[in-house]
């Protein structure tokens, strides 16, 4: 099932890139950049893994702010877009089919990625990233929020988790929960949407 979940999700992404990319090209994520950075103890520029950074809009923003950023993505049209657009060094990988760095990174952002792995298997992913991250290395994620639903809309695969379940998977993973908030700021509950979390990793 795992092959057919990443074929069809990447194929809906390769068809669709460029209305992706000026459909997202002015979305203002500041707030989850600087929820990452801020909680980043290491002295900069920092090695930060931008973790399905599609066409590559916040790989530039990390770029742009000096550090150190490679951008990751199962879709080679958004691998070519956010090379052209960032300048950055970018992976072409499956996010079922990791190979990371162990230790490397001191902060990885996954914005709006994370929720295209099925359940069965975010184990597995969070524990690859919490290997590529190194001591007290912090995760970002932020997900369009749900009641734990499962399975495909409009042509992509995606796991639309409630905090409690989120919570569950990140902290067996290795981590602690250092904020969550609601997105888009300054909106009742009902029209927010994303759910974003900030954790730190605390054991090997």
């Amino acid at each position: 099932m795992e092959p057919a979940i990443t074929a069809r999700t990447i194929a809906h992404y390769n068809e669709r890139a460029a209305d992706f990319r000026e459909g997202t090209r002015d979305h203002d994520v500041r707030q989850n950049i600087n929820a990452l950075l801020r909680h980043i103890r290491a002295a900069p520029p920092l090695r930060i893994l931008d973790f399905g950074c599609g066409p590559g809009r916040d790989l530039a923003a990390f770029h742009a702010l000096g550090h150190e950023a490679i951008g990751l993505d199962g879709s080679p049209v958004f691998v070519s877009m956010a090379r052209e657009t960032s300048g950055c060094e970018v992976w072409e990988q499956d996010f079922l089919a990791l190979t990371l760095p162990a230790g490397h990174f001191d902060g990885i952002f996954a914005n709006a990625s994370l929720f295209h792995v099925p359940s069965e298997q975010l184990p597995r992913v969070l524990g690859e990233l919490h290997s590529a991250l190194g001591p007290e290395g912090v995760l970002f994620s932020s997900n369009p929020r749900g009641n734990n639903e499962e399975g495909w809309n409009r042509g992509r695969y995606g796991v639309y988790h409630d905090l409690e379940s989120w919570r569950t998977f990140v902290e067996a993973a290795g981590f602690i929960e250092l904020e969550h908030y609601y997105r888009p700021p300054g909106m009742p509950i009902e029209q927010q949407p994303w759910l974003a979390s900030v954790w730190r990793k605390v054991r090997s």
